[in-house]
């Protein structure tokens, strides 16, 4: 994309962690004005408000991922500050390495407040690992109990996997809720920008969103009615990682993984 070569795709992927480095190389539709307009029929809420040419198809909420077998639903944690307890010090819970689901805290609480929980979870000395998938399976296959956090969809994919029934999530308050989940945008080199504005448009609809539910799965928008992110989210206080935090996350899970506090390479001679 920055040597102006990616002639071979229309449409890019605009991950979170990333999401800085994207713009200049996007092309400039107006796709804010044409949902407004009724030009496309995509929600406005969609769409970038700043950029106006990048979209958002699909949501998705951080969950905490338990063992039944391992840890009774009255032991799980209710509350995130649940996890700073005494009884979950000494490697009792699993954490991923890439803070992605702590990030999503920084809406509701704000990064100072954020970063302190972070210092304080890396003091209980949690097990680190790398991957949903990975967590997930090792919860299910029973080497831990608990894990913070999962993603929606991944933890309901690996509960419908699980023989056992041994598998559960549960929903903690404020609910980190990524509305930018998946973003998309027409590169500037594209050689079909129609056709992909019309795809764009496709992913947005009712139809388009049905099938992503179906085999993301449970990944529709939730602005989406009746999706699988907007009902669980329902009625809920949410910490919602909108527009305005989705050009800041990439700073927000540096400054996580700094507070952790790993141990740096030593670089001396």
């Amino acid at each position: 994309m920055k040597a102006g070569q990616a002639k071979e795709w229309d449409v890019t992927h605009i991950p979170l962690d990333f999401a800085q480095e994207y713009p200049p190389y996007l092309l400039k539709h107006d796709i804010l004005g044409m949902a407004k307009q009724g030009v496309l029929k995509i929600d406005p809420r969609m769409v970038s408000p700043v950029e106006r040419n990048m979209i958002t198809i699909t949501s998705n909420v951080s969950v905490i991922l338990y063992n039944r077998k391992l840890i009774s639903d009255d032991k799980v944690p209710a509350t995130w500050d649940d996890f700073l307890k005494p009884e979950f010090k000494g490697k009792k819970f699993l954490m991923n390495i890439r803070p992605l689901h702590l990030a999503g805290l920084v809406p509701a609480w704000g990064l100072e407040r954020t970063l302190d929980f972070a210092r304080k979870l890396a003091a209980q000395q949690p097990v680190w690992g790398s991957g949903t998938t990975r967590l997930n399976t090792a919860v299910a296959a029973g080497e831990h109990s608990l894990y913070l956090a999962s993603n929606f969809s991944s933890a309901k994919r690996a509960m419908s996997k699980d023989a056992t029934g041994n598998l559960n999530y549960r929903v903690l308050e404020p609910i980190p809720t990524r509305i930018v989940e998946h973003t998309s945008a027409i590169i500037n080199t594209a050689s079909h920008p129609h056709a992909a504005l019309l795809w764009l448009e496709f992913l947005a609809s009712l139809e388009g969103q049905e099938i992503i539910d179906k085999y993301e799965p449970l990944r529709a928008s939730v602005f989406t009615p009746g999706s699988a992110t907007e009902q669980v989210t329902r009625g809920k206080k949410l910490s919602v990682v909108d527009w305005n935090h989705f050009g800041k996350y990439q700073d927000y899970e540096a400054k996580i993984f700094v507070a952790w506090g790993f141990p740096k390479e030593d670089t001396r001679q």
